[in-house]
């Protein structure tokens, strides 16, 4: 069954939401073309022969004595002050109630591009300057793969431990979840325009439907794209082969060569969305939640085969020196008051148990948004993109690179 979900949010919340915010997503992706991404992905893609750690990287805890911490973070993913740009309420609160100072740098713009920029000091054990980082579930296997991450003192993650949805424990990458803790979720699935088009339910309508012919756009991100064709094509996407991903693939090159897909992208598609220049994609849920704000029309789509489950994670590098203050501030943002607080500026998937409850004092309408609180109908129909090797991760890029033009 498929679901539609508008988003109904109040007068006050649609005046936070208004069209000139972006999303985490929103601003390199937009201005970094399908071309430059390509080289960033051959380029940064899986790490280099001998990049792993031979051996422990130790790194010494100075939490005790520096009262600090360096947090980087994607563009417009924290809570910012409707009448101070330069106050986050949130974090402040933290910084008030701790007396740790925090050094919050939004730095981190795409995945591959990140990890170009410190792939070499963490493969030479050497301090990257940050001590807590957010990356999507992929970027942060990959770097748990490679051996550069700390672990976490689950014991000093009391929050975490009990109020963590049951849907993100248990990941493949991290299982006893003590190397990547969930920042926000979301959900890739459909969007369509409905002041230009008629419903899209599912992905096969998406790249046939006559109507829709060369008004439809699609991500660049490998895993939503062909995760969602994948499901479509009657495969797993969390566990799938070789062929079934050719398989899937064949459907969008098909797509390419008919005109249907007007181009790939990132999540610039948002504004051609707003004006039904494009009347239908694939697309995030934190988007269309914040275009739906002003536009009641643009709707998100989870389509019948399944939407695909993303997270973005907290993780301690190798060689930073404040895990402690770094997990202080993690089992902080999963009090769920404060959770509620960050979901309500950033309405991407809240991962904290308890937080819909504190959200009925925000928001009555975004307690009620699936899109930030999914309810477990919802939730079971996603998935998450099968976990890759380093070597399958290298072949399927360049086979989906190769059919979007990259």
């Amino acid at each position: 069954m498929h679901n539609s979900f508008p988003s109904p949010p109040s007068p006050e919340v649609a005046a936070l939401l208004s069209a000139h915010r972006l999303s985490r997503r929103s601003i390199f992706r937009g201005a970094f073309g399908v071309g430059a991404l390509a080289v960033a992905g051959g380029l940064a893609g899986c790490g280099t022969p001998g990049a792993r750690q031979a051996g422990e990287c130790a790194s010494e805890d100075r939490s005790e004595t520096e009262r600090s911490l360096h947090f980087s973070n994607w563009i417009q993913y924290l809570d910012v002050d409707d009448e101070d740009p330069d106050r986050r309420p949130t974090l402040d609160a933290f910084v008030d109630r701790t007396g740790i100072q925090v050094t919050y740098t939004e730095d981190i713009n795409d995945n591959n591009e990140f990890f170009g920029k410190v792939q070499a000091q963490l493969a030479a054990c050497q301090p990257i300057d940050r001590d807590l980082i957010v990356l999507t579930d992929w970027m942060s296997a990959r770097l748990i793969r490679l051996g550069w991450v700390q672990k976490l003192d689950l014991g000093r993650l009391p929050n975490v431990e009990r109020n963590l949805l049951a849907s993100l424990r248990d990941r493949p990458f991290d299982p006893a979840g003590d190397l990547a803790v969930p920042w926000q979720s979301g959900l890739a699935g459909l969007a369509y325009n409905g002041s230009v088009t008629g419903e899209v339910r599912t992905v096969d309508e998406l790249l046939t439907r006559p109507d829709l012919k060369g008004r439809v756009t699609v991500l660049t991100e490998m895993r939503d794209t062909m995760g969602l064709l994948l499901q479509a094509a009657g495969h797993d996407a969390a566990d799938f082969t070789e062929a079934q991903f050719d398989d899937a693939l064949e459907r969008l090159r098909r797509a390419v060569a008919d005109g249907q897909i007007r181009r790939f992208t990132g999540n610039d598609y948002a504004p051609e969305l707003a004006r039904g220049d494009v009347a239908a994609c694939i697309g995030w849920s934190g988007d269309v939640i914040q275009l739906a704000a002003t536009d009641e029309r643009i709707r998100f789509v989870a389509p019948e085969s399944g939407a695909m489950l993303f997270s973005d994670n907290l993780q301690v590098p190798n060689r930073a020196t404040h895990r402690a203050n770094a997990e202080e501030l993690i089992n902080y943002y999963y009090e769920p008051a404060v959770a509620a607080q960050l979901a309500a500026y950033v309405n991407y998937i809240c991962p904290v148990e308890g937080a819909r409850a504190e959200m009925e004092r925000i928001d009555p309408a975004l307690a009620t948004n699936p899109l930030i609180f999914p309810d477990d109908s919802t939730l079971a129909g996603t998935k998450v993109f099968m976990a890759l090797t380093d070597d399958q991760e290298r072949a399927y890029e360049a086979k989906f690179q190769q059919v979007i033009g990259a």
